[in-house]
């Protein structure tokens, strides 16, 4: 009491002791307050000012950041939405420049097949044309030798005729003979000299045509040439991407496309060689291009086989944003870190979630953390999960296909908003789904 006394007494000097007067009818009261209450009255009154000053500024710094993450979300999303029609044109493009590359490919596919078809029948009519040339060389030859003996025989009757003639009367009665034999041997003469004459004439047609269906042949190559220039840029055009897209996931190629040719037997076939004459070097080489473009072909569909069944296409079918990535992450939750074992793509509810490739549903259903959720096996090991669904529109052991429609995206689960959480499996252990869906810019 004393040390309040003195303080009061102290500081009297700064706040004198105030009175308030209270009046009524029959009385009067007054409320005295001492210097110390002063000084303690005014301390709360200027602690209370601070406080609603710092309130009030934390208030308009917390509504201008609000303000601010509002806008940078909105900027955000427009690009999201940007990006995504950049992507749905590219991909209306890459389609359509497929679908152009597949129709050139099956129109020119179809003039080798009436090329090769025309050169195998030139090659059949050029060798039954030598085969005849031949047989009219053996006759011409024949009838030469023929015509020869005939007019060795024709200069040997008349020292016959001296030899075998003893007198006049004989030579008189044999002469009738020996004119009509010599009247049947110049008109075997003149037709021997006839088909001679027909048959150089006929060698001489043989060789005229067998050099134009050369010269067809030729013209024939060169326009096969062509063909299969053209059946290489879009054999190119179509398998590139492909190989691009498989290179960037990671997954080793020529193993993939051998286990795939192993799965699927129904395709391809063996590599054999068409038939054709070996004394044509033009038809050979035909016959090698022909062999590498079905080789090429053959490529081509194991390995579009082999991207469809693999995971390589992005889940969301609309619009979305990416909100998280693959790997360490600070949890939305507890706030610790913890690994995550896929990527978040936020949309709106009941945005339609599709396979990312052909498979089998392993699984479909709640369970725990993942909330609504669907499992899908693919080939070579890969498993997919799409997690926090709002619906499932799958069974277990549902064989579905690219770009099926399996569920709607949703916020089931240990989850915080609306979003699809997507991971990749291999052997069971996950990895990036990032580098599959980039994958995916260069096949669709």
């Amino acid at each position: 009491m004393r040390f309040v006394m003195r303080l009061n007494t102290a500081l009297s000097r700064y706040f004198p002791e105030q009175r308030v007067y209270l009046r009524t009818d029959r009385m009067t009261r007054y409320f005295r307050a001492t210097p110390l209450f002063q000084v303690w009255a005014g301390g709360m009154i200027s602690v209370l000012v601070v406080w609603m000053l710092i309130a009030t500024s934390a208030l308009m710094m917390n509504r201008i950041s609000t303000q601010s993450e509002n806008t940078r979300a909105d900027v955000l999303q427009r690009t999201y939405e940007t990006r995504l029609a950049e992507l749905f044109a590219k991909l209306d493009q890459r389609t359509l420049e497929a679908q152009t590359a597949q129709q050139r490919f099956y129109v020119a596919l179809e003039q080798i097949s009436m090329q090769q078809s025309e050169s195998l029948q030139a090659e059949e009519e050029r060798r039954e044309l030598e085969t005849g040339l031949m047989i009219m060389q053996e006759k011409l030859q024949k009838a030469m030798a023929e015509r020869d003996a005939a007019q060795g025989r024709s200069d040997s009757i008349p020292a016959d005729i001296q030899n075998r003639i003893g007198s006049l009367e004989t030579r008189l009665g044999s002469a009738e003979d020996m004119e009509d034999m010599l009247e049947t041997l110049a008109r075997a003469l003149d037709d021997t000299v006839r088909q001679r004459d027909e048959l150089e004439k006929i060698a001489d047609d043989l060789v005229t045509r067998i050099s134009e269906m050369e010269y067809g042949q030729r013209l024939a190559a060169q326009r096969n040439a062509q063909v299969y220039a053209r059946l290489e840029s879009a054999i190119n055009v179509t398998l590139g991407p492909l190989e691009r897209a498989l290179r960037r996931s990671g997954i080793d190629t020529e193993s993939l496309i051998e286990e795939m040719r192993k799965t699927y037997v129904g395709t391809g076939g063996p590599k054999g060689v068409l038939s054709v004459s070996t004394r044509d070097a033009s038809i050979l080489e035909s016959n090698s291009s022909t062999r590498r473009i079905f080789e090429r072909l053959d490529r081509v569909a194991v390995t579009s086989m082999a991207v469809k069944n693999l995971p390589l296409a992005f889940p969301v079918r609309g619009a979305y944003r990416h909100t998280s990535g693959f790997g360490y992450r600070r949890d939305p939750k507890t706030g610790g870190i913890r690994f995550h074992s896929g990527t978040d793509l936020a949309g709106a509810r009941g945005t339609p979630i599709v396979a990312t490739g052909d498979g089998v549903v392993s699984f479909a259903g709640r369970q725990g953390a993942y909330g609504m959720l669907v499992k899908i096996r693919h080939a070579q090991g890969f498993e997919t999960f799409y997690a926090h669904l709002n619906a499932v529109r799958v069974k277990k052991g549902q064989r579905v296909s690219h770009g099926d429609r399996i569920g709607d995206m949703g916020a089931s689960g240990r989850s915080t908003g609306v979003h699809l959480h997507y991971e990749v499996h291999l052997n069971g252990k996950a990895l990036n789904p990032a580098k599959f869906m980039k994958a995916a810019n260069d096949v669709f």
